[in-house]
């Protein structure tokens, strides 16, 4: 079981950009994942990454998100450009698929127009 923790969020104005961090043990050797939820809605996913590095970013945020791994700092991150006011949520990222028992406190990001 991993233990992760999310880092990076806080408030930024529409077209901004903002890097999340995801660390924790043992994700080199997993597929990881972002995800999301924003207030009121269910979590959904919003990128992945292989152990070696291949991606896949959900269709509606493509150009925007990128997700990558920082072999050297053994994180996993989430860099999101251009940010809408749609995009305030709470961040998490997990395995992919995750595990129930891996969600952590997940860090906040708020859009203002």
């Amino acid at each position: 079981q991993v233990q992760l923790v999310e880092s990076g969020g806080g408030s930024v104005q529409a077209g901004g950009s903002m890097r999340l961090s995801c660390s924790g043990s043992g994700i080199e050797n997993r597929a990881m994942a972002w995800y999301r939820q924003a207030p009121g809605k269910q979590r959904e996913f919003v990128a992945r990454i292989s152990i070696t590095g291949v991606t896949s970013i959900t269709n509606s945020l493509r150009g925007r998100f990128t997700i990558a791994r920082d072999y050297a700092e053994n994180t996993v991150q989430l860099r999101i450009d251009n940010l809408k006011p749609e995009d305030t949520a709470v961040y998490y990222c997990n395995t992919y698929p995750p595990q129930t028992n891996a969600w952590g406190q997940g860090t906040q990001v708020t859009v203002s127009s």
